[in-house]
């Protein structure tokens, strides 16, 4: 899943990005409000962590609000050190879908971002699977029929976002935005790379294969 972080404390943004990196989560940071607006309203996120006291045009708050004008609906963790109840109601308000006040416990943090995952409109558990393969976003761990797999951390990035996605054709752009971060280099067959990957371990092993090419288009997982 793809997560950007709007934060001028660059030592906070650089310990954040680290931390959810090391999650398995692809990453994006702006170190100020403008900066940030763009990035929030021209590419796809599955998460934003953004700052309420930003140098710029935009503060957090105005990001947020800008954000849900323009109908782009992902969930936002609101960072703040303001703690008053004003100050909280004034970032839910906007558009906030959960605040956490500075300084704060990262391993809060990221509990706070699982939650925000599994509140789309599918409402998913933290254990996604179909036909036996299971994947769990809080310990890692990778099964099918009982078997552990062993995976890659970008390999894993991958199978989640189809997982969350199952049933749903994606293409190799769409899959690139979500699963790898904006400064990566991505080469033009890395997707078909890493799909090779996954079939190798998921798929070669057992009778019934669940990820699929659609011809033209890119790739989908399903029963």
């Amino acid at each position: 899943m793809r997560i950007l972080i709007i934060e001028d404390e660059q030592k906070i943004a650089r310990a954040l990005k680290k931390l959810l990196e090391n999650e398995t989560y692809a990453v994006d940071v702006a170190y100020d409000g403008d900066e940030g607006y763009a990035m929030a309203t021209t590419e796809p996120y599955d998460v934003a962590i953004i700052d309420r006291m930003l140098p710029g045009e935009y503060d957090g708050i105005a990001i947020i609000k800008e954000m849900r004008q323009q109908k782009i609906n992902i969930p936002v963790l609101l960072l703040t050190a303001l703690g008053s109840v004003q100050d909280k109601t004034e970032g839910l308000d906007a558009g906030a879908d959960d605040y956490l006040v500075k300084p704060f416990a990262l391993e809060e943090l990221l509990a706070r971002v699982r939650a925000l995952l599994r509140r789309p409109a599918e409402h998913q558990p933290s254990v996604l699977e179909v036909d036996g393969l299971k994947l769990d976003t809080v310990t890692f761990n990778v099964t099918r029929s009982g078997k552990p797999i062993s995976l890659t951390h970008k390999e894993f990035a991958l199978l989640e976002y189809m997982l969350r996605n199952q049933g749903r054709p994606l293409s190799k752009d769409t899959i690139i935005s979500h699963v790898w971060d904006y400064d990566a280099d991505i080469l033009p067959n890395t997707v078909e790379v890493y799909i090779k990957y996954l079939r190798t371990k998921i798929d070669a092993p057992f009778k019934k294969p669940l990820i699929h090419t659609v011809r033209g288009f890119g790739y989908k997982l399903e029963a």
